[in-house]
């Protein structure tokens, strides 16, 4: 996630060179065609980049709203996952009578979780949720492809055994119920983010048409500009392709780049918030930006 209030031109011509590189030579060649082989027969009708300037406008507005929407959805859910962690520790640490090695397990494993969910989302292997898992709890979520979903199911069985040891009272054995139930809800949220492809024709044919305008906007323009629309013709396309490029990376919110939700800090804050409640000695530092710009 990006930090900084104004990003440098240097980073958005490195996220654009290719495309840039592309527009110019296109520009290059609508200029050629109209200098030496339209100009004497017909004229392009300016009404033509009028009317497609308008219809990719409406196009990326679209696809940058909808991909903006997709990644404040994935922050909200790990924002709730940040709250009903620090809920369900507490409820664990203050609820629990007479079997404190129980409710240390419970919230290391819940820690486990969080960092397995991270891994399966950021599509990386982490091994980092090993670390709080005994091995009874790595050898039985060994045989299970979605890890996380099979350390809820270990957590829900280490709350049925509390309840039967009457080491909680059946109201409080639900409200923890009820926040395993939100954990699950979040997954199956994130999973599904995930999972879901944003439609390809959106971006592909907002992609043919910003050519298309830059290719009909040089040949209206060369008439009067000569061989600067070249250059003319290339900066409209840049505003155009940067505004759907920014747009465009927003939309898969889990990817592990500058514009994803931030991951890695929010599960080390839940991590560290979780381990002081705990009174644990080791403490993980924060996750620092990256040269004061960004955090994954």
């Amino acid at each position: 996630m990006l930090l900084i209030q104004n990003i440098r031109l240097s980073r958005i011509l490195r996220n654009t060179w290719q495309v840039d590189l592309i527009m110019i030579a296109s520009c290059t060649v609508a200029y050629l065609v109209r200098e030496y082989l339209i100009s004497h027969h017909f004229s392009v009708p300016s009404i033509i980049p009028t009317l497609l300037g308008t219809a990719i406008a409406f196009f990326i507005g679209f696809n940058n709203n909808q991909a903006y929407d997709r990644w404040w959805e994935a922050r909200k859910v790990w924002g709730a996952l940040v709250n009903d962690s620090r809920s369900f520790a507490r409820a664990l640490l203050n609820y629990v009578d007479q079997d404190e090695e129980s409710v240390k397990r419970m919230i290391y494993r819940h820690i486990g979780f969080l960092y397995a969910l991270k891994a399966n989302l950021r599509g990386t292997i982490d091994e980092i949720y090993t670390k709080y898992l005994t091995e009874a709890d790595l050898k039985e979520i060994e045989k299970h492809t979605n890890k996380h979903n099979a350390l809820l199911n270990i957590q829900s069985r280490d709350l049925q055994r509390l309840s039967k040891s009457n080491a909680i009272d059946g109201f409080r054995f639900i409200e923890i119920n009820e926040m395993l139930t939100r954990f699950s809800d979040s997954m199956g949220m994130s999973e599904r983010i995930k999972n879901t492809i944003f439609p390809t024709t959106y971006s592909y044919l907002t992609k043919v048409f910003i050519w298309l305008f830059v290719v009909t906007f040089t040949l209206v323009i060369s008439e009067d500009a000569g061989p600067a629309s070249i250059f003319l013709g290339w900066l409209i396309g840049f505003v155009f392709v940067s505004t759907q490029i920014n747009g465009m990376s927003l939309v898969n919110p889990f990817e592990n780049n500058s514009a994803g939700v931030p991951l890695n800090q929010i599960t080390r804050t839940i991590e560290i918030n979780l381990l002081q409640m705990l009174e644990e000695e080791e403490i993980p530092e924060p996750v620092k930006p990256i040269n004061d710009e960004y955090v994954l």
